[in-house]
């Protein structure tokens, strides 16, 4: 029986796209330096707490691009306290597999598949943010041959809870030169994710792309505590003190990874995401943070779901800057949420 797959075009291979699409010198620079001043923030040289915050999925460009100017008149003003990493995610994992995919399959959420308008739409929203705001951004690495074609764009990228097992996405990591935030899997299994951590700080030869690669390894892979589903499929949460003192005694238990890191997922399984809890969470554990030197050291920041408007609608529901995936943070929120961080870090 033959395979039942339509090839239905040639795609143009990330080189292509961004020949297309080259970026401004000035552009390449603010990413280097970005690049630098966030290593820095791994490494412990600089005390200033990462965000990760933007909306659950970048559904639209002119809706992205407001948050993202709003954002950068906030992060002005806690700069000194504060780094922000912008949420760009252009592809969103579907735990059936149904439902909407992100930009990069759909640029129109309302309408059909459209993977090459796709990859354009995606290059020319992280591309405007940059331009327009200063901010390299990052997104999600759903799908590991996919990376290439923002690769000279993308600050951050976070591999998910359903990805980190995979080997390919292990292995990529190790060689896209960025921090990677590895998630806990959804089952809660810490030393699942400090196996990720292993296989993508040492280097690595295999097929990407069709091509035979070779990597040198990743040291600034790290932690993202996301909370998990226990097998009767309730929420609980891994953000607490004794949670985060046990990923320190992982970390400790395998003297060879660098820079041991953690950033705390503050929607998914952590809030059973109920999206207000965001607040609460952040909170408590910059409390943490306060209580023991060694959550304050281990802890580099946080991430979070965040938009022009609260909560989520369904495709097509029409609200400008409502989320159309996970329910995020209103601005007025986040705004005194962002705030009330830069004062207790």
């Amino acid at each position: 029986m033959e395979m039942q797959m339509d090839f239905k075009r040639r795609l143009p291979i990330p080189k292509e796209i961004k020949e297309m699409f080259p970026l401004r010198e000035d552009v390449k620079e603010l990413k280097e330096r970005r690049d630098q001043e966030i290593q820095k923030i791994f490494r412990g040289e600089d005390k200033r707490l990462i965000l990760l915050i933007g909306p659950c999925s970048a559904d639209r460009e002119d809706a992205v691009l407001e948050y993202m100017t709003r954002l950068r008149s906030l992060q002005d003003k806690v700069k000194d306290k504060i780094y922000m990493i912008p949420r760009v995610y252009t592809n969103k994992p579907r735990t059936t597999g149904m439902g909407y995919k992100g930009m990069t399959t759909q640029p129109d959420p309302t309408k059909g598949a459209d993977v090459l308008a796709g990859l354009i739409a995606i290059r020319q929203l992280h591309t405007k943010v940059v331009e327009e705001t200063g901010f390299t951004c990052a997104d999600e690495m759903l799908y590991p041959a996919n990376h290439r074609y923002l690769s000279d764009l993308l600050a951050y990228v976070a591999v998910g809870a359903r990805s980190v097992e995979n080997q390919e996405h292990r292995l990529t990591a190790s060689g896209v030169g960025i921090p990677v935030g590895m998630k806990n899997p959804t089952g809660g299994d810490i030393s699942v994710m400090m196996n990720s951590l292993i296989a993508a700080q040492n280097g690595h030869t295999f097929i990407y792309r069709n091509w035979e690669v070779q990597t040198s390894g990743n040291p600034y892979t790290h932690c993202i505590l996301r909370g998990y589903v226990d097998k009767f499929g309730r929420s609980h949460p891994n953000y607490h003190y004794e949670d985060i003192l046990s990923v320190a005694d992982a970390y400790a238990a395998h003297p060879d990874l660098k820079y041991p890191s953690v950033i705390i997922d503050c929607n998914h399984n952590n809030s059973g995401k109920k999206y207000m809890e965001q607040i609460r969470i952040a909170k408590e554990v910059m409390q943490s943070r306060a209580l023991s030197p060694d959550i304050h050291k281990l802890v580099k920041g946080f991430m979070i779901e965040s938009y022009l408007e609260d909560g989520n609608q369904p495709v097509g529901g029409g609200v400008y800057g409502k989320s159309i995936t996970d329910a995020c943070l209103g601005w007025d929120k986040t705004e005194r949420l962002v705030q009330e961080l830069a004062d207790l870090a």
